[in-house]
């Protein structure tokens, strides 16, 4: 993958190559890095073009300048598009990137082919109530993390993934991120309950881990009842990062998702729409 940078932009980004029609951008989760979707690009880099991110304040995009924010990242997205002449794109988003992957939707419906997020919450109709459940305990492990890095990541990689392999490579990259970018976090909340889903022109896959936490089960729940024509999966034996505990149902699902997108119409019925592998809701 060739990492590149824009500009007045702290984003990195990597491209795998553009001898394909289609392109696919995948956002990782936070106190990760891209190298979260390496099952990934082996998978897909022969079949699609790849792009990928470093979120603001992880992995290579830490080279920041004052007034940089997370919340920023859509049009940052969007101009990287503009740069490597990409019309439409598959995006994917795990946990902070299927916020972000999300936010660029609501703010560039037009560039999205497809949308799916895994581990994350429908931003636009987010009961808030949701996240104080959980709020005082990742608070006090933010805390934590100042004092010690290497504590953080220990605790986190238990609840961002279920598998042995999987926790051990995402302790790797959490490991790496520095305290300083807790900060572009900060900015958040102002992405949520910020605009109202209309008519989508693109399909929407949405899911999480059967072992994911209770209050993201709910939240997958609840987005599809408030868009029942979605498609909704549970991986089995997969927590918070699902393309990491279990990579080949992940990238079968999406294989099949993408593969059906070009003739999928938000109109459809649901009974019409293509079913993703996996325990749908």
């Amino acid at each position: 993958m060739k990492a590149m940078k824009l500009p007045n932009s702290p984003i990195t980004y990597f491209i795998s190559g553009t001898e394909h029609t289609e392109w696919v951008l995948f956002i990782h989760a936070a106190f990760a890095n891209h190298n979260m979707f390496k099952a990934q690009f082996a998978y897909f880099r022969n079949k699609y073009n790849i792009l990928a991110i470093d979120i603001i304040g992880h992995g290579q995009s830490t080279d920041t300048q004052k007034g940089d924010s997370i919340d920023k990242t859509a049009d940052w997205i969007s101009d990287i598009l503009k740069v490597e002449n990409i019309g439409k794109i598959h995006i994917v988003g795990v946990s902070l990137g299927a916020v972000l992957a999300q936010d660029f939707a609501n703010h560039y419906p037009n560039s999205v082919c497809s949308l799916a997020c895994f581990g994350g919450y429908d931003i636009n109709n987010f009961d808030m109530n949701m996240q104080k459940k959980n709020g005082a305990k990742q608070m006090l492990m933010m805390l934590r993390a100042l004092f010690s890095v290497k504590w953080f990541a220990k605790e986190n990689k238990k609840i961002s993934a279920h598998t042995i392999q999987a926790q051990n490579e995402f302790f790797d990259m959490n490991i790496l991120f520095p305290k300083k970018s807790f900060m572009f976090l900060a900015t958040l909340n102002s992405m949520v309950n910020k605009h109202q889903t209309g008519k989508r022109k693109y399909p929407l896959l949405i899911g999480c881990g059967s072992f994911d936490i209770p209050m993201e089960l709910e939240a997958i729940k609840q987005w599809k009842i408030n868009e029942p024509t979605c498609r909704a999966v549970i991986f089995e034996h997969a927590g918070h990062c699902v393309n990491m505990d279990v990579p080949q149902e992940f990238n079968k699902t999406m294989e099949d998702f993408w593969a059906s997108a070009e003739d999928m119409e938000p109109t459809l019925a649901e009974s019409q729409i293509p079913r993703p592998k996996g325990r749908d809701i």
